[in-house]
């Protein structure tokens, strides 16, 4: 698949239009959610990583301009929290080309944080660069862009760092141990993934205190966060808070994150698990995408859309519509969970626009039921009209 500019542009254009009308034939009434902060022991944060983790997988790269309007526009949809792309030599992963370019197109959103990965110091320093204030002197010259995170990785097993990094676990920590520093003395946060915390494609089952160390070593580094991946989605309830017991013995729970493939549909379950274990940060990808160039067989990161529907879609329900026999008020449990401004709705129509750019249907289950309700809602209503 070959995208021209002519596509680039015409893909945005359709995307806008089709956003402008989102709502106004959805009958169901929007959940307002509070835009509470993260001392709320019930706010869950959701890194949204479609634009990095998400097309890193694709057979060929998305043009810069495809990519800075999903940014600019999950951003829309409420996503705070997004992760804009990778400083990854293009050699080795060619859909992160462009990456500066990216930046340099998107939108700086109030309240919402930007992030790129960094594998070594060679992408710290590129992403430095641009992030230096401008010496032009144009007085019109555009300010660096919004990022003011950085995100590193490494792996549980050395089976998968030595086929995703070229070098062992222990090695990989110590290449990152001085890109860490320099990040910080740059005043930007820093976060780290752990990579197949459950089992790896090349050594199988991943014995948990390896996740520990390697978490813990993280922390050390100077990691504000650290996020425990499922690369190979083969994760279940059990498996995982089995192994968020053993890294709980040496982390803070709040300071974990979860990253859920979907290989298995067990994802959400998974994010169930990790919240009642303590966790209240977890990563998705618009649309379910995603994947991994070095695990073969994992599909995509659990899609946003279902993350969002999981924690609060019973708000989309609306009043009860047969009344109970006795007369007595029902008694409806609500969901607890808030995860900010988020528009589920919106965030569907991206998914679906996202996947139709890259030639499939999305994978997300919320956001094809949503999208087909509005479906009938519209057909009704045109049917209803052509009877007046």
């Amino acid at each position: 698949m070959m995208f021209s500019p002519s596509v680039a542009s015409s893909c945005t254009r359709v995307l806008r239009s089709s956003l402008k009308t989102s709502l106004k034939s959805f009958s169901t009434s929007q959940p307002t959610l509070s835009t509470a902060s993260s001392t709320n022991p019930n706010f869950v944060k959701i890194v949204e990583v479609g634009a990095r983790d998400g097309l890193q997988n694709e057979p060929r790269p998305i043009p810069p301009p495809i990519k800075a309007e999903l940014i600019n526009q999950l951003a829309i949809a409420g996503m705070r929290n997004i992760e804009a792309g990778s400083f990854v030599s293009p050699k080795w992963v060619p859909q992160m080309a462009g990456t500066a370019e990216v930046l340099a197109l998107i939108d700086n959103f109030p309240k919402t944080g930007y992030s790129v990965l960094v594998p070594n110091q060679k992408g710290l320093d590129d992403l430095l660069e641009i992030l230096s204030p401008s010496t032009s002197p144009d007085s019109h010259a555009k300010p660096p862009p919004p990022v003011t995170e950085v995100a590193i990785f490494t792996s549980a097993t050395d089976a998968f760092s030595l086929v995703n990094t070229n070098v062992s676990v222990s090695a990989s920590l110590e290449r990152l141990a001085p890109v860490a520093r320099r990040a910080l003395d740059a005043g930007l946060k820093v976060r780290g993934y752990v990579s197949v915390v459950v089992t790896c494609p090349f050594s199988g089952r991943v014995d948990p205190r390896r996740v520990r160390d390697v978490s813990r070593e993280l922390v050390q580094m100077g990691c504000y966060e650290v996020s425990l991946g499922d690369t190979t989605g083969a994760g279940t309830p059990a498996s995982v808070r089995g192994m968020l017991e053993e890294v709980a013995k040496q982390v803070d729970v709040g300071i974990l994150a979860g990253h859920f493939h979907d290989t298995n549909g067990t994802a959400t379950a998974n994010i169930m698990t990790a919240l009642d274990f303590g966790l209240r940060t977890f990563d998705a990808s618009v649309g379910g995408l995603g994947g991994c160039p070095y695990s073969p067989g994992a599909t995509g990161n659990v899609a946003t859309e279902d993350v969002v529907y999981a924690l609060t879609g019973d708000r989309l329900f609306g009043d009860i519509g047969e009344p109970y026999g006795n007369g007595e008020p029902a008694k409806t449990v609500q969901s607890r969970w808030d995860v900010g401004p988020v528009d589920l709705v919106r965030l569907a129509e991206i998914g679906e626009w996202i996947s139709g750019v890259l030639g499939r249907e999305t994978t997300s289950r919320a956001g094809k039921a949503l999208l087909a309700r509005r479906k009938r809602e519209e057909e009704r209503k045109r049917k209803e009209g052509a009877k007046l």
